[in-house]
């Protein structure tokens, strides 16, 4: 039997819930069991974590997954979890469990991780031991690190004599393997048109919302001063694409002969108002200033990223933050935890028709922080021309304001609605009708790039 080990996709949620819940049937009078019978995987939070990419899928020929691995990425720090790894009890012995293991081990050291932890059976031959043949360890479970997995195996009737935690160590990365490289998405809470300059730029006003989901770009340097897209990209050729530009612009701050392989992995829709081609030029910019060794300051790479777009410094800058002029003049903002339920409409928005719209607002009086952290300034100045000119996401604007304020983002496509919570947030979502596609993201105020970005640092210079 053959079968290789890809990424989940979100209609993959039942078929992975129904492994989970075939591998617990294994554990039918074990003292667990009562534990493993109450608890079961909440579809909800699997698909999430599919969307951020945590999930990679053992298929078989026929295109049946037979297996799954989760990772967690709430512990923080330089740390990952596995949260869940199961295998359908009829493909058991066969290697699958071993592949996806390393494969998510794979994964998490290009991503910068230390260390790989889990919760598992001491007792059980396909827990424990199976782990320590692949370089886990026993730890101390008192270790404050396992207090929430702990409590809650307590409110479960887990029994503790049974639970062991366990640690692999991540080896550094070598010269020419691969790194991964989040570009996250951004919404605009709000956004002001104040004036027009005399180069016929529009003075802008708006806050800038980073969020923990968004594009993946893996990274390899070369020594041969080139830089090649591995990855089509639809109607995007890879001469004028942000992130060939990006390392192209970069280069000549490098050393010699400083080059670069670039794979994408695209989730941020293109033209939704979301900053995903932004995203991924602060991305490509930050990541090989340091895989290169070019030494630049934060000030150096906005002003290269100020370049390609007017987004691209907020996004090497890695701060939520208040925004004016054309979006370069930026005073980084703490902003109140929120989830976002972001609609995608799929209905392109050609941004520089909006700009000449005649019925487009261009001379607003200029909002303040105040203002808008009082509530008092929500608005974004192109919805009014979008929702005339752009049925689907009017409809989009309309439906999902059913539920709250929503909003558009940027010049759009894609709308949003904040929410108090992650399971408001999911069961929103839950209930988008079929012609729009919903995503969940957490607001951050500090960019998961820049959390990477430290982690690198912390496991010695990938790429030297």
């Amino acid at each position: 039997m053959t079968f290789h080990i890809e990424r989940a996709r979100p209609d993959q949620v039942d078929a992975l819930c129904a492994i989970e819940r075939a591998a617990v049937e294994l554990f039918r009078g074990h003292r667990a069991w009562p534990s493993y019978r109450r608890v079961s995987v909440p579809p909800e939070v699997l698909r999430e974590a599919i969307a951020r990419g945590l999930v990679w899928v053992a298929v078989i020929g026929s295109g049946e997954p037979v297996g799954f691995v989760w990772l967690d990425a709430e512990e923080g720090g330089d740390a990952i979890g596995i949260a869940e790894m199961d295998v359908l009890p009829s493909h058991g012995r066969r290697g699958i469990g071993a592949a996806l293991l390393e494969h998510a081990c794979g994964w998490a050291r290009a991503a910068g991780y230390h260390r790989v932890d889990l919760g598992t059976l001491v007792d059980v031959a396909w827990n424990a031991p199976f782990y320590a043949k692949h370089g886990f360890t026993a730890v101390d479970k008192d270790d404050l690190r396992f207090a929430f997995a702990r409590e809650r195996d307590r409110e479960n009737g887990f029994p503790d004599d049974l639970r062991v935690f366990m640690s692999r160590p991540l080896a550094p990365l070598s010269p020419g393997e691969w790194s991964v490289w989040p570009a996250p998405a951004k919404l605009n809470l709000f956004l002001r048109i104040t004036g027009r300059r005399a180069d016929g730029y529009h003075e802008l006003q708006t806050v800038f919302q980073l969020l923990d989901w968004g594009d993946e770009i893996s990274l390899r340097v070369r020594h041969d001063g080139e830089v090649h897209r591995l990855t089509d990209v639809p109607e995007v050729p890879a001469d004028t694409d942000l992130v060939v530009r990006a390392a192209r612009l970069l280069q000549p701050h490098a050393p010699a002969g400083a080059g670069a392989d670039i794979e994408l992995v695209k989730r941020i829709p293109m033209g939704g108002g979301l900053g995903g081609g932004s995203s991924d030029a602060a991305t490509v910019l930050v990541a090989l200033n340091w895989l290169w060794g070019a030494g630049l300051g934060e000030d150096e790479l906005a002003d290269l990223g100020r370049q390609l777009g007017a987004d691209v410094p907020v996004f090497v800058r890695g701060r939520s933050a208040w925004a004016e002029g054309v979006g370069e003049k930026l005073t980084p903002l703490t902003l109140p935890r929120a989830w976002y339920v972001v609609l995608e409409p799929h209905e392109h928005v050609p941004t520089a028709a909006l700009f000449q719209a005649p019925e487009l607002t261009r001379n607003a009086p200029p909002a303040t922080i105040s203002s808008f952290a009082s509530g008092e300034t929500v608005e974004n100045t192109f919805t009014p021309v979008v929702r005339a000119r752009h049925p689907r996401v009017a409809a989009a604007l309309d439906w999902l304001g059913g539920f709250g304020r929503a909003r558009l983002s940027g010049s759009g496509a894609c709308v949003f609605l904040e929410t108090e919570s992650p399971e408001r947030a999911e069961a929103v979502a839950q209930r988008c009708p079929p012609r729009f596609t919903a995503h969940v993201a957490m607001g951050v105020n500090t960019s998961t790039l820049h959390v990477t970005l430290a982690r690198h640092r912390g496991v010695g210079r990938a790429g030297k």
